[in-house]
């Protein structure tokens, strides 16, 4: 019976691996926040079909403590933007040189089948990026913006 349950439990888990999910504290005034929100909503999200991404503005006094929080956690001295946290990866600072790195972190832990679906979807819209992206239009609704006043 224990051999049974632990098996049921193993498929589980292997069912519900994930793409690593990211959180972006940025500045709306930062042209690398920018970029880097831009590449996450427009090729990310479409890329990974289990990717949620959080944004926190931290202009937002609210948002300062989940930011102060995030750069102890990843071990920066300076407050620079954007930092990208992405499962246990940070990334501070944003350039499209980055953009495998990115990808690499939110693969880890993906099947080998997710990730070729990951690369079969990132090909497609390599070839029509419009018609990709209007067919996978709820892809939108994982990207939601944090913030810490609305939480409670």
């Amino acid at each position: 019976m224990k051999k049974i349950l632990f098996a049921l439990i193993g498929c589980a888990c292997i069912s519900n691996v994930n793409a690593a999910d990211i959180t972006i504290y940025y500045s709306p005034t930062c042209p690398h926040c920018h970029h880097a929100r831009d590449f996450i909503n427009s090729s990310l999200i479409y890329e990974y079909d289990n990717l949620k991404v959080t944004q926190v503005n931290i202009m937002e006094m609210d948002n300062r403590q989940a930011f102060l929080d995030a750069l102890f956690k990843c071990g920066y001295q300076n407050g620079g933007v954007p930092v990208l946290v992405i499962g246990e990866k940070c990334f501070q600072g944003y350039g499209d040189s980055m953009q495998n790195d990115l990808r690499a972190a939110v693969e880890v832990g993906l099947t080998d089948a997710q990730k070729s679906a990951a690369a079969a979807n990132k090909e497609a819209m390599a070839k029509d990026k419009d018609a990709f992206v209007s067919a996978h239009a709820d892809r939108k609704n994982a990207v939601v913006e944090y913030s810490a006043s609305k939480k409670n």
